[in-house]
């Protein structure tokens, strides 16, 4: 295992923030984690050929793994600060077992499939065409539904009523759905539509809500039959705020979460995406995922999480960089353009056997608050 820092790779995603050919303009995220102890990134760098000798993973899966490690170490520095330094690396090697074992659990999961219904929603923009989404669909034997405003008397609201009409009906039913949103993002909203991250967590809430109420059935919220994918500007950001939403809005309305949605997002943390703009418009996550599923032959029965967080992740990995191959391929890769890096990210929730799990290798109180919802890589 060739020995490498964290720092490279998070200095990238940081510049990607600032760059001026996204799909939008660079905002701030509506929130972040807390300030990490000073100093925390450099520890971590230093940690990392120890982490991954211990591991003894591939380069190339400790590269996928790498970010998630760094977030959510990130998001409990001041914790692992707490132990002696030869336990912190104890307590990384812990930690990105964990999400290993939350990837190969959640790897089969479908999200394009048979009998898996899909909602679209479409920048206004000319170009990006409905048969971006329907004929990966039809091809997979399922049906989509496309929200796109495309008359002159429909206005963006509308549009966006009637999806959130959808995505509601979707949550109160026990149907498999993907929902796709393609086009503009910020960390607070889906853009294109002014559809604030709160607006679709209620959306989402009442509709499994709906179905919580039927006779005989208690107040559980269930979104796991849904999965949300965002490729769009920010869409990491956004997602994590929606995550954020949907468990504060069940502690307020005193539901019992049970699960929270897979979130798919086109762009890591504080990130613009990218397009290909002229007689088509295709965000180049989505644009990958149509080579990969759809163009190339033969495809797939169907198109699992696993097919996102390896193959998808492989390709897109390759924007803004150069790999430098040897005779058993691509060993590692140069940064060329970190403005055209934008690393697809999923997200998958946890239950409470996964959180008091990771309670334990954290060392933290039974009952410590923790997020429901976890970056997979």
């Amino acid at each position: 295992m060739p020995e490498r820092s964290l720092l490279p790779i998070f200095a990238a995603i940081i510049a990607i923030g600032l760059s001026p050919g996204g799909l939008c303009p660079a905002v701030e995220p509506a929130s972040k984690a807390a300030a990490t102890p000073a100093g925390f990134d450099q520890l971590v760098g230093d940690l990392a050929p120890e982490v991954a000798a211990r591991l003894d993973w591939s380069a190339k899966h400790f590269r996928q793994i790498e970010p998630s490690l760094h977030h959510l170490a990130g998001r409990h520095a001041e914790r692992i600060a707490d132990f002696p330094g030869a336990e912190q690396v104890n307590v990384l090697v812990k930690l990105a077992g964990f999400i290993d074992a939350k990837r190969e659990a959640m790897a089969d999961k479908a999200v394009i499939a048979p009998g898996r219904a899909m909602i679209g929603l479409l920048d206004p923009a000319r170009g990006l065409d409905p048969r971006e989404i329907t004929a990966l669909a039809t091809g997979y034997g399922t049906t989509a539904t496309i929200f796109k405003q495309t008359e002159a008397d429909q206005t963006i609201r509308q549009v966006a009523d009637a999806f959130l009409e959808a995505v509601g009906r979707a949550a109160a039913a026990e149907a498999p759905t993907t929902i796709v949103v393609l086009g503009h993002g910020a960390p607070e909203e889906i853009q294109s539509y002014a559809i604030s991250f709160q607006r679709l967590a209620k959306s989402l809430i009442d509709g499994a809500a709906r179905r919580a109420a039927a006779p005989g059935s208690t107040q559980r919220i269930d979104l796991g039959q849904i999965t949300l994918i965002c490729d769009d500007c920010y869409s990491a950001d956004f997602l994590i705020n929606l995550g954020a939403a949907l468990e504060q809005d069940c502690r307020v309305r005193r539901l019992d979460l049970v699960s929270l949605p897979v979130c798919i997002a086109g762009t890591n943390r504080d990130c613009v995406g990218h397009a290909d703009v002229g007689e088509k418009f295709v965000p180049h996550f989505w644009k990958d995922v149509i080579e990969l599923f759809y163009v190339r032959q033969p495809r797939p029965h169907q198109v699992t999480l696993r097919d996102f967080f390896e193959k998808v992740d492989n390709m897109m990995y390759g924007y803004g960089r150069t790999p430098i191959v040897d005779r058993s391929g691509a060993v590692s890769y140069r940064l060329v353009d970190p403005k055209l890096c934008q690393d697809p990210v999923v997200f998958v929730p946890l239950d409470e056997k996964d959180l008091a799990a990771l309670r334990d290798i954290l060392s933290l109180p039974a009952d410590a608050p923790l997020p429901r919802l976890l970056d997979i890589g």
